[in-house]
């Protein structure tokens, strides 16, 4: 009876689902079907949690120990670096992801990985203004923009990222200058890119700025639309400014070799072109092509050597800087 009894102990031991828990501010869409992927191919069963990400990182410090999150996964370079900063994540030590995320989309002690690719880049309204008129992101704080352009907030962190990159390509009074000649341009500041892309296509506005995946969102529901996407600074400049969604292992987890080899498998090719297709992004992988929608909006040369963890380093300056110029 003893030798039966511990033989079912053993056999449910053996039978016991592993398991990861995700807190993620991606939404609940753009990564339901990708945990499901995972947990089809590995038997690792994924539960997960939503919410803002500074909202995240502080339920994440207030738990401590006791947290059951596995894996923090949110959006832009800054957020990621500001869970770094606050203490809640631990270096990880893999060849997959040193192999498949280039070292400027992760960060340098490698406690963060991109995982997607986002430019935020300019858009432009087809009946009022041709390509051939647009050139850099300084260039749109000349006089021929003056009253023609429209932006998002400045609160927002892909802004904040965006000017970060700015301070550290230019310097933080050539900075500034840009964001105030921007700010002497601006037609209307709006709370989101949505609002920007929308005020463009009407003729509100003859250009503006805008992460390259809300324009997709908005373009797959409404092809006729006058607008198309610029790519800047890409005659002997920088190149267009990129940012990322990403994810890094919480330093408390129980669950650290799922955990690791959940990064590993969203680097790699099948779960790469699913995390992109998904809300119109780009691969960080470079052996995984975009859908052929977003690679229709051309080829560009992007920032890569502005490396993204600067994007949190460089944050404080940045919203000191768009304080400074007016920009709202």
């Amino acid at each position: 009876m003893k030798y039966l009894l511990l033989c079912l102990l053993i056999s449910c031991a053996a039978q016991k689902t592993e398991e990861l828990t995700v807190y993620t501010s991606r939404k609940e869409h753009l990564v339901k079907d990708l945990f499901k992927s995972f947990e089809k191919e590995t038997k690792i069963k994924v539960n997960y949690r939503t919410g803002k990400a500074g909202a995240l990182i502080q339920t994440i410090k207030t738990e401590g120990e006791k947290s059951p999150a596995d894996v923090f996964m949110t959006v832009d370079a800054g957020n990621l670096w500001y869970a770094k900063d606050q203490g809640i994540l631990t270096d990880v030590d893999s060849k997959i992801l040193e192999y498949n995320v280039p070292k400027h989309l992760k960060d340098n002690d490698n406690h963060w990985f991109g995982l997607s690719l986002r430019a935020r880049t300019i858009v432009y309204n087809t009946n009022k203004v041709k390509a051939s008129d647009l050139k850099t992101y300084e260039d749109l704080g000349s006089a021929k923009w003056n009253g023609k352009l429209c932006l998002r907030t400045s609160k927002k962190v892909y802004n904040q990222s965006l000017v970060a990159m700015f301070i550290d390509e230019h310097g933080y009074d050539k900075s500034r200058e840009i964001i105030e000649n921007w700010v002497t341009n601006t037609q209307e500041i709006f709370s989101n890119d949505t609002s920007v892309l929308k005020a463009v296509a009407a003729g509100q506005c003859d250009v503006g700025i805008v992460n390259s995946y809300y324009f997709g969102r908005l373009v797959k529901e409404d092809p006729s639309l006058p607008i198309k996407l610029f790519w800047p600074n890409q005659v002997d400049s920088y190149g267009v400014h990129v940012n990322v969604s990403g994810a890094g292992i919480v330093k408390t987890s129980q669950n650290k070799k799922s955990a690791i080899k959940f990064l590993e498998w969203l680097s790699t090719d099948k779960a790469q072109a699913q995390l992109a297709n998904v809300n119109y992004e780009y691969p960080v992988n470079s052996n995984v092509k975009a859908d052929d929608f977003v690679r229709s909006w051309g080829e560009f040369k992007t920032n890569s050597k502005f490396e993204l963890s600067k994007a949190g380093v460089l944050q404080k300056q940045a919203v000191k800087l768009m304080n400074e110029a007016s920009y709202k």
